[in-house]
């Protein structure tokens, strides 16, 4: 890109929905479709975007994200010409302050910013599933000569209350936004995906900084004050696959909407420019018993299958022996389904062992997980 656009990544979610899932482990850092981390997806979307610059923000249980965040080789952002860097919230003279809210995250790294010479700023939530290239949405920015662009898609009205949601005029230029509104105005709801002129957004967040009343909230503080301001804040229309997978249900939905490639999330699609990047697992090729049966289902290297599997993501390292039956089931790294076991409509948690003949969650809607560790 001619322009300088530093992408920052908000990495630091406590993921409290997702229940043991992330007791020790970051959101962003589960596992998702077998081979990946949920991060993955926006940190593939910058490289695909010609981004070259990545800031990862990282907070609550971060061990595990940096290690796998690395040097930012998996991604191809570890050259001469590129960078990225792992921002945890720092000791400084005035103290020591976690990250207060997503404006304040952007804020205590000023100067990371500042030493990049960033003219846009990209900020990205390091927890929901999509595949996109920004430069339309960066492009659209520009020629708007917007403040703020926000990536917007329609929901489900019955949704909408989940969601940051905005009414547009005639050119998508924002005129109104409710962040979680009960009685929402629109369906139109933001992805947590912006694009800011830099130079703009620095004049707020110092601003806002300084209010001791704020939550120091994109959504709650920043956004509506650039709106009350009359600056320009540009929509950004996207009609892609895009799920939020904060919840055991959503993450689980998310899951099978790739094995049972019901929706457009094709990450078997060989495009180049949409690639998704992860870590390569050195293990040896998944086994398929001759006894075995397979039925629109995912399965990563180092799995050994002997029994029955229907619909389900099955990562590195599984073993499901022989009569064991598993049913719309994510089971995650290094697990072991023993003989004659029952799943159906759960999700297991890495390095977790179902013992021999136990049942877990038969003929019931409700997604449940499991963790045996």
């Amino acid at each position: 890109m001619e322009q300088k656009v530093v992408a920052m990544v908000l990495a630091g979610g406590k993921g409290t929905r997702l229940e043991s899932l992330t007791r020790k482990t970051a959101k962003p850092a589960v596992s998702f479709a077998a081979k990946y981390r949920i991060i993955d997806f926006p940190l593939s979307n910058c490289a695909n975007s010609g981004i070259n610059t990545v800031g990862v923000l990282t907070q609550y249980e971060s061990t595990e994200l940096d290690e796998y965040i690395g040097n930012g080789e998996k991604w191809g952002l570890n050259g001469v010409h590129s960078l990225m860097s792992s921002l945890a919230p720092r000791q400084t003279e005035s103290g020591a302050n976690w990250y207060k809210g997503t404006a304040d995250a952007i804020t205590q790294n000023i100067d990371f910013l500042d030493s990049e010479g960033a003219e846009y700023v990209v900020i990205l939530s390091g927890d929901h599933i999509y595949r996109t290239s920004y430069q339309d949405m960066i492009s659209l920015h520009i020629k708007s000569k917007a403040d703020a662009t926000i990536s917007v898609i329609e929901v489900d009205p019955k949704e909408a209350s989940r969601f940051g949601i905005m009414a547009v005029d005639e050119n998508d230029q924002i005129v109104d936004f409710q962040e979680k509104p009960k009685q929402p105005k629109s369906n139109l709801a933001s992805m947590g995906v912006y694009v800011f002129t830099w130079k703009t957004l620095k004049k707020y967040l110092l601003r806002d900084d300084k209010n001791e009343k704020s939550d120091h909230d994109f959504g709650k503080n920043i956004i509506p004050t650039m709106l009350k301001d009359k600056r320009i804040l540009q929509a950004y229309r996207f009609s892609g696959y895009w799920r939020d997978v904060g919840t055991l249900t959503s993450l689980h939905e998310a899951n099978m909407d790739v094995c049972l490639n019901r929706s457009n999330l094709d990450l078997f699609d060989r495009d180049p420019l949409l690639r998704i990047y992860s870590k390569d697992v050195l293990n040896v090729p998944q086994y398929i018993g001759k006894n075995a049966s397979i039925k629109n289902s995912i399965a990563a290297t180092g799995a050994i299958i002997l029994g029955s599997v229907d619909s389900c993501v099955i990562s590195s390292g599984v073993i499901i022996e022989n009569h064991a039956s598993c049913k719309k089931a994510v089971i995650m790294e290094n697990c072991i389904i023993k003989k004659g076991a029952k799943i159906e409509n759960a999700i297991i948690a890495p390095n977790s062992i179902i013992e021999e003949n136990e049942h877990i969650n038969l003929h019931k809607k409700e997604i449940v997980l499991v963790n045996k560790r």
